[in-house]
């Protein structure tokens, strides 16, 4: 199979981006939402690029505490997913999400990096697949962590 060129198409772009989707529970197994211009009206999860030389769990940890301002506990790998510029993002943009559930304790609260993030919301795992969600984070959601949570 020929590998299509888009590199004359989004040429700001020559190799996709490795991102961690941080998937956050809390004590209830409530899931944090967020609001980000980045993705319009679209809800999201936290997350963001893995840094040179950095560990993607590092990342994920790095990520949490930059954009939610929690300190969370890792507790497994999740998914990869395929985000070939998707028209929900403000950018063309290829990403490889590298999704990852996570929990936090009972007494932290959210305290949002004022810059990517506008909102934020602790909602329900099912309620969360009645919301405005960007699909892959949808998607992780209903084949992943539901199941993991429900189990």
């Amino acid at each position: 199979m020929r590998r299509q060129d888009t590199t004359r198409k989004y040429p700001s772009q020559k190799n996709p981006i490795p991102a961690v989707g941080i998937f956050i529970l809390n004590d209830k197994n409530q899931i944090l939402l967020v609001r980000s211009f980045k993705w319009g009206e679209y809800y999201c999860i936290p997350g963001g690029r893995v840094e040179i030389g950095e560990k993607i769990g590092d990342a994920v940890i790095r990520e949490a505490k930059e954009e939610v301002g929690l300190d969370i506990k890792v507790i497994q790998f999740l998914c990869v997913a395929d985000a070939i510029f998707p028209k929900e993002f403000f950018k063309k943009r290829h990403f490889i999400f590298l999704d990852y559930l996570c929990r936090i304790g009972k007494d932290q609260t959210p305290k949002l990096d004022g810059d990517e993030l506008q909102s934020y919301e602790w909602i329900d795992l099912k309620s969360s697949l009645k919301k405005n969600l960007e699909p892959y984070g949808r998607q992780t959601i209903k084949n992943y962590i539901i199941p993991i949570v429900e189990g």
